[in-house]
């Protein structure tokens, strides 16, 4: 229930008292700010406020509180004024603001950027921000390039960006004498690799493709490829294009202790390759912890965790290869730490804006980095191949490409087409 500003039957505190403790769905109303304003003047005036008694005077604020709505800070403030002034008034000056730095094309940008890599962190994102204008001579990219991470969360925030926004959304271990147990030391060499494995789910008693994730320590360089199941033979094929894909000569392979890894097929492998092998120690979780943390943050991000029967492991193979590894490591920024030692010589890792780079600039930064690549190859070779588009449009054609490998899993049996409902959800962070 509403009431009007017409308090003309009350005179003594004791009214008002009883009148505040009615039922709490009274509410006053006024038709505005300034009336609202000229009624508290009059009663802090009719009642004397100044001049009562502590008590009396915490009876009127919570009076003038329960009927205009206001809170109690704002109650005191406003008596305040009256106080300092004798009179209250509505402030006619407008605040200050500062001007907007970053207009609604700078965050469209920011929204077509997130959108195409499936929103990195804030320090990739804003390196290939500078990337967009520095590299590749956007111009429309000159301001926002200049953004700081800090603000760039700010502008994620905003609701131009979460009205456009795309959203989107981690991995075990018998015993072998196959391979040697230790953590391989790269000496920010190239060619040190991490692998994993990550099984695309079960429908039912059928199961999914499996995606085979192997990642080099130093440079971060990613390949990625899909296998039908786990099988030496499947593995010995498969594994054998994916070692060809690096760019660099590969000198450790280093897995955890899944069988898929250590068996004479693999071994044989890598010894005729004339690479090590290694593999995860006993109670050292960290040992594969980089092909991990890649799991979570580049193939389950882009690929879910839905079922995807085996019969497209081929199709998406040949997305990986033409797009995906193309993306990763060309297009996509990482992070790399810098090892910081405290006066006790306790190490930490930091992450600083300067250490985001893309694996292929990384590579390139290495002190004669020529001498890692394999023969016949140079990086006159692979610049063109990683300034020929730009980060946003290479991530572009590679979103489309794999839109169009999610519409060919539509072609499967009725009951298997709940997976079809995760491509317009397949970007959730």
């Amino acid at each position: 229930m509403t009431i009007t500003m017409n308090d003309s039957h009350t005179y003594t505190v004791a009214q008002i008292q009883a009148f505040s403790k009615l039922d709490s769905a009274i509410k006053f109303q006024s038709v505005s700010k300034k009336e609202k304003y000229e009624w508290i003047n009059d009663v802090l005036t009719k009642f004397k406020y100044f001049s009562l008694r502590k008590k009396d005077k915490g009876v009127i604020r919570n009076y003038i509180a329960k009927m205009t709505g206001l809170s109690q800070s704002q109650t005191s403030r406003i008596i305040n004024k009256k106080r300092k002034f004798g009179k209250i008034f509505l402030n006619t000056s407008a605040r200050h603001r500062f001007p907007k730095k970053y207009s609604s094309s700078d965050i469209a940008l920011l929204v077509k950027t997130d959108n195409s890599h499936a929103r990195l962190s804030g320090p990739a994102t804003k390196t290939i921000l500078e990337r967009e204008h520095r590299i590749f001579n956007k111009t429309a990219y000159s301001n926002v390039s200049q953004i700081s991470v800090a603000h760039l969360y700010n502008l994620r925030a905003t609701r131009q960006y979460q009205s456009h926004c795309l959203t989107i959304e981690k991995t075990q271990s018998n015993k072998a004498p196959i391979g040697e147990r230790k953590k391989p030391e790269p000496e920010s060499r190239p060619g040190f690799l991490r692998v994993d494995s990550v099984h695309q789910g079960d429908y039912g008693k059928q199961k999914g493709v499996y995606h085979i994730n192997i990642t080099d320590e130093t440079t971060q360089w990613e390949i990625v490829g899909a296998v039908e199941k786990i099988s030496e033979l499947c593995f010995e094929i498969l594994l054998k294009d994916l070692i060809d894909q690096f760019p660099f000569k590969i000198i450790n392979f280093h897995s955890d202790n899944g069988s898929e890894y250590i068996n004479k097929v693999v071994a044989q492998l890598l010894n005729k390759l004339l690479i090590q092998q290694t593999k995860s120690r006993a109670r050292h979780c960290n040992d594969n912890a980089l092909a991990e943390c890649k799991n979570g943050a580049v193939v389950r991000k882009h690929m879910g965790y839905v079922h995807i029967p085996r019969q497209f492991a081929p199709a998406i193979n040949q997305f990986y290869k033409q797009y995906f590894n193309v993306y990763l490591n060309y297009h996509r920024p990482c992070g790399f730490a810098t090892i910081i030692k405290d006066k006790k010589g306790k190490e930490k890792k930091a992450y600083r804006q300067k250490d985001y780079k893309i694996p292929y600039e990384k590579l390139k930064s290495l002190d004669n980095a020529e001498q890692y690549l394999r023969d016949r190859l140079s990086f006159k070779q692979l610049d063109k191949i990683a300034y020929e588009m730009s980060d946003n449009d290479f991530a572009e054609k590679m979103q489309k490409a794999k839109e169009e490998l999610f519409k060919n899993f539509k072609h499967r049996p009725q009951e298997m087409m709940v997976f079809t409902s995760f491509i317009s959800h397949a970007f959730v962070d």
